[in-house]
């Protein structure tokens, strides 16, 4: 896991290189909505590039993480399904839903049931490189996303040529991650974290607290804001030390959730005694996404450390799977 977090700049210009290799049969009919499948470590770039898109593209998104496709599917949506095993059984499903309500389909995978649905049915579908836990593959969603969103027309390559910008970024801040990240997996060992950024970094903190769950077996919520000041932030009148809370800071955020945020920081400060703040790097929201994305990583790592976990350890989540495959 060191080294896949260590080279997660590389897996963005493998990303790119793959990215560069594909062309796409353009939809047949107007495309009027988007849904997008997936779970865990390969549905999360969908949310975060839902975030990163959400002011440019006029068509909605859905993000769908579950077995079943809202009603609203049908010839004129396009689902794109994520699954980087490719047998992620809710995406499977969705699509082989999708399939039947003749929506127009595309899949993101390294092979699996993903592939060999999309290659039988004649549904275009990005391969990437597989072998590694979802979650340390982030950049090839991320990428193969936006990628495919411009080359049908529904954004520009201004995305794109952020995420090429934040390679440099983070390359040339690699000291600077490493000692904030070391400090906060201090900060947070031994009590409970508790996430907070602006909602279009929603998908950023959600990927936070979803590395801290797996990478350092340690529990987290997240939570937005404004959202978190109409109700959580009245929880707070229960909360004492054991709570470690995070603010995602960045230099786009609006002005009112600015004095939100600022308020809601001396209001938990004096619950919880400490607050760390995380300032995003970048001049745009996909270079600070990508910085404080990697730096999380990193954090995890150390986190781990301190929890003396296995990092790698997913067998409560195999346990699982393979409950369900009895069925």
């Amino acid at each position: 896991m060191k080294k896949l977090i260590s080279t997660f700049t590389n897996q963005l210009e493998e990303a790119f290189d793959i990215a560069s290799k594909q062309t796409f049969n353009k939809p047949d009919r107007p495309i009027q909505n988007i849904v997008i499948c997936g779970l865990g470590g390969s549905g999360i770039g969908a949310k975060i590039v839902s975030n990163w898109v959400q002011d440019e593209i006029v068509i909605p998104i859905t993000l769908v993480n579950e077995y079943t496709l809202p009603g609203f599917v049908g010839p004129n949506t396009l689902v794109i399904g994520s699954s980087y095993s490719g047998n992620t059984e809710e995406t499977t499903m969705a699509l082989a839903e999708a399939k039947d309500k003749g929506a127009f389909i595309f899949g993101i995978t390294s092979g699996g049931h993903l592939a060999r649905f999309c290659i039988k049915n004649g549904y275009d579908c990005v391969i990437v490189p597989g072998g590694n836990p979802p979650r340390s593959a982030l950049a090839y969603s991320l990428v193969q996303l936006l990628n495919y969103f411009n080359k049908l027309g529904f954004i520009s390559s201004v995305s794109l040529d952020q995420v090429q910008l934040s390679i440099s970024l983070i390359r040339n801040n690699s000291g600077e991650i490493d000692s904030i990240a070391r400090a906060l997996s201090k900060y947070l060992y031994g009590k409970v974290g508790v996430l907070y950024g602006e909602t279009k970094y929603e998908g950023v903190i959600v990927r936070a607290r979803q590395q801290f769950n797996e990478n350092s077996k340690y529990l987290a919520w997240n939570q937005v804001i404004p959202e978190m000041n109409h109700n959580e932030l009245v929880g707070w009148g229960g909360g004492d030390e054991r709570f470690a809370p995070v603010f995602f800071n960045a230099a786009d955020i609006h002005p009112r959730n600015k004095k939100r945020f600022e308020i809601t920081k001396e209001a938990v400060s004096k619950k919880s005694n400490a607050v760390f703040n995380l300032e995003a790097k970048g001049e745009s929201l996909i270079e600070r996404s990508l910085y404080l994305i990697h730096l999380v990583d990193w954090a995890s790592y150390y986190l781990c450390e301190l929890n003396h976990a296995d990092i790698m350890d997913i067998e409560i989540i195999d346990y699982l799977k393979s409950e369900l495959g009895k069925m």
